[in-house]
């Protein structure tokens, strides 16, 4: 119906037509973003609403991507096979994630089994362990603890336990952190330069540059990240100007690539991409004192397992790599492993093709001699 400013009668009526409300079963307008697919993690919606868009995450997963808001599981029959899991084990997942790992290993030690999860992730540990608990998995089977894995000997003591059965510890960054940009951890969208996985304590990424000195941010480049330009990066970024004047993700891409501008190799955006993205690598290692956290961990780690436990490990760092694998020969050759993995494990053709960031993962795997060395 039109309105006639001459018919007081169809003004009146007109009026009341657009003012009634409107019905709940009106359909929503999705929301509205540039392009045909949605690029901000925020513009994701179903995505991020799983459970009322199951066909759209399946062509998410189909096209070999990971769904915002998600983390998929990396080598899940790798490592239920290393564990050999019976039900009524006690197990630990030292890095709970999503929590992928965590729902499979439950499923494995079905009855009377139960996994102890840790994660020191303030924001994306409650809402795990809100997931797991949403699939059926009690308080006596799935027991979730805020905290550093580095904490694992006093954790196993608080809750009662003399050792596990099995201890998984997948070192990989979980993808909820890399692809929400206000955690800091991506520079392809403009955010705070943070990169702690727990935002609550220590210095930000942005804090620790605008301290440091050209000797430590060398060493963190190369320590960190095997970067083979470090001494040109950590000069060129503390003598061309302030770090206090980098307090963004994009402060410190641009600026990086200011910096390698003028080498002939960087003629490639891919070159340059790769270099920035070990730089964010470092200073996540170096932020979380990751690899200190490692150390200590593979230290304790023997007196957490049982006789003849196993423990499994997934890296996708060198570093990372390294550590385990010296840590394993070590423990082998002085008795406190019966047995450890002699190569390396990597995903196979599949996985890596549906979920790239499988890629770089190396599991390797260790078992707990039955005697006391």
């Amino acid at each position: 119906m039109t309105t006639d400013p001459d018919n007081p009668r169809r003004l009146t009526e007109g009026m009341a037509l657009n003012s009634q409300p409107q019905s709940p079963n009106e359909r929503k307008r999705r929301p509205r973003y540039s392009g045909k697919n949605p690029r901000r993690f925020e513009d994701r919606y179903k995505e991020l609403d799983p459970a009322n868009h199951a066909d759209a995450i399946s062509k998410v997963i189909a096209s070999g991507k990971t769904p915002a808001g998600t983390h998929r599981p990396i080598m899940v029959p790798e490592v239920l096979e290393c564990l050999s899991l019976l039900p009524g084990h006690h197990v630990v997942d030292c890095t709970l994630g999503y929590g992928g790992h965590a729902e499979a290993l439950l499923r494995a030690i079905r009855p009377g089994g139960a996994l102890l999860g840790l994660d020191l992730d303030p924001i994306e540990q409650p809402r795990t362990t809100q997931r797991l608990r949403s699939l059926g998995f009690s308080e006596s089977e799935f027991l979730p603890k805020l905290c550093n894995f580095a904490g694992l000997h006093s954790t196993l003591k608080r809750v009662g336990w003399p050792g596990a059965h099995a201890i998984l510890a997948d070192l990989g960054i979980s993808s909820m952190q890399l692809d929400d940009p206000s955690r800091g951890f991506t520079f392809k969208v403009d955010a705070p330069l943070d990169l702690r996985l727990n935002p609550r304590r220590g210095l930000s990424a942005a804090e620790w540059l605008a301290r440091t000195t050209i000797p430590r941010l060398e060493r963190a480049l190369m320590e960190n990240a095997d970067e083979p330009h470090a001494t040109l990066l950590a000069r060129g970024l503390l003598e061309r100007a302030s770090l206090r004047s980098i307090r963004s993700t994009l402060d410190l891409a641009n600026a990086l690539r200011e910096i390698l501008k003028p080498l002939p190799n960087m003629v490639s955006n891919n070159a340059a991409q790769d270099t920035i993205r070990r730089v964010f690598q470092a200073l996540r290692i170096e932020v979380n004192d990751e690899f200190s956290a490692l150390e200590s961990w593979l230290r304790q780690l023997p007196s957490c397992l049982m006789p003849g436990g196993r423990v499994v490990v997934l890296t996708f760092h060198s570093g990372e790599d390294r550590r385990v694998k010296m840590a394993f020969r070590d423990g082998h050759r002085i008795g406190l492993y019966s047995e450890v993995a002699r190569e390396v494990l990597v995903a196979g053709p599949e996985e890596r093709r549906s979920n790239p960031r499988s890629k770089s993962a190396k599991l390797r795997w260790a078992i707990r001699s039955s005697g006391q060395p």
